[in-house]
């Protein structure tokens, strides 16, 4: 149901904005200029002899895509610049092709996460799509080129999880890599993006689909035995992908999958009152929610979503306007996970009537 005119609320896009300044308040280190990974001092880690105690690519990733998601709403945000230049520290040029490593590069090097890459991929080409700025495209182009190193014939297709482990091959490398590529093809027409888009779309459905639509974690190389964990993004980035395959190919087979991954993600992840899952993987379903309110305009996901979001705010959220996570640390992807789900019900609470929020 679109907005009734008459219906004014900005009850997301305040929560959106309080939570920005208690995560710049609390996370952000004005001496080093990086993020903090966790808020507690004694929670932040040690790992290859250095004190990591600054944030992992990963939450970088979650602050990219919601400062991307707060400048659709307000044109004079002007966040995603410096979340990209923070980024740079993390910049790893090792052959076989540049990506971003785990952590900041001068002060531990570690491992270069394939997923990691395609977030931000994912994000670039967003707004790529949004300014037209080329920097954001080539940073798409060089995720997918990195992205595409991880693919090899084991098992018939699909990417790995991580560079230079062959464990397994994990939703997580393939749900978005098919969007990257995706992406790709919508910013060029290059068939071969849109090629290689299905073969890991394909692969990733027969391997690693369950029975009722949703998502299995990973398969195992060794045995072909199947890590049986069923994660919220993971169901996300293929809900997405079906989406935009049916907005590329106008195939309703695609139209119709999306459905199903959304009504089965809809009583699994939110049959109950509370996120199943950090609010990170969330915000990764949400994504594939709104893209799909394009077609199926039934705001049933959207609202089922937001009766774990309106709990999670009431429940959740301390004095200093941060969030509790699962395992009690207040750490940086949670809540860059957080600020995207706020921007996006920002944005819908400016073009759907949601009801109230308590």
């Amino acid at each position: 149901m679109k907005k009734n005119k008459n219906f004014k609320s900005d009850h997301y896009r305040t929560e959106m904005q309080n939570l920005h300044s208690a995560i710049e308040n609390n996370f952000h280190d004005k001496v080093s200029g990086y993020y903090f990974v966790e808020l507690d001092p004694t929670k932040r880690e040690t790992k290859f002899g250095h004190k990591r105690e600054y944030s992992w690519l990963w939450a970088l990733c979650a602050m990219f895509e919601a400062t991307n998601e707060i400048e659709k709403i307000d044109k004079n945000a002007n966040l995603v610049a410096d979340i990209y230049k923070n980024m740079q520290h993390y910049y790893d040029p090792a052959p076989p092709k540049p990506g971003y490593g785990e952590y900041i590069v001068k002060l531990s090097k570690g491992q270069r996460y394939y997923d990691d890459n395609q977030w931000i991929g994912i994000t670039g080409l967003d707004i790529y799509e949004r300014t037209g700025k080329k920097t954001y495209f080539d940073l798409g182009k060089s995720m997918y080129d990195f992205m595409m190193t991880a693919s090899d014939t084991t098992l018939g297709g699909g990417l790995y999880w991580r560079e230079n482990d062959f464990e397994t091959k994990n939703t997580c490398s393939n749900g978005p890599g098919v969007l990257v590529a995706l992406k790709m093809y919508k910013a060029t027409k290059k068939q071969v993006y849109l090629d290689n888009a299905l073969n890991i779309y394909n692969w990733t459905n027969d391997k690693l689909q369950t029975p009722t639509g949703l998502f299995y974690d990973n398969i195992k190389i060794k045995d072909k035995s199947i890590g049986k964990a069923i994660f919220s993004y993971n169901s996300g980035t293929m809900l997405q992908s079906n989406v935009y395959l049916y907005e590329i190919t106008g195939d309703k087979k695609y139209l119709e999958r999306a459905n199903k991954i959304a009504d089965s993600s809809l009583a699994y992840f939110y049959g109950g009152e509370k996120f199943r899952d950090g609010y990170w993987f969330n915000g990764v379903l949400l994504r594939g929610y709104q893209h799909l309110l394009k077609y199926n305009k039934d705001l049933k996901y959207i609202l089922g979503f937001k009766k774990c979001l309106d709990k999670a705010l009431k429940e959740d959220k301390n004095e200093k306007g941060l969030f509790t996570s699962k395992d009690g640390a207040h750490n940086l992807v949670e809540h860059g996970g957080m600020l995207e789900i706020l921007a996006r019900f920002a944005y819908l609470e400016d073009h759907y009537d949601l009801g109230t929020s308590k």
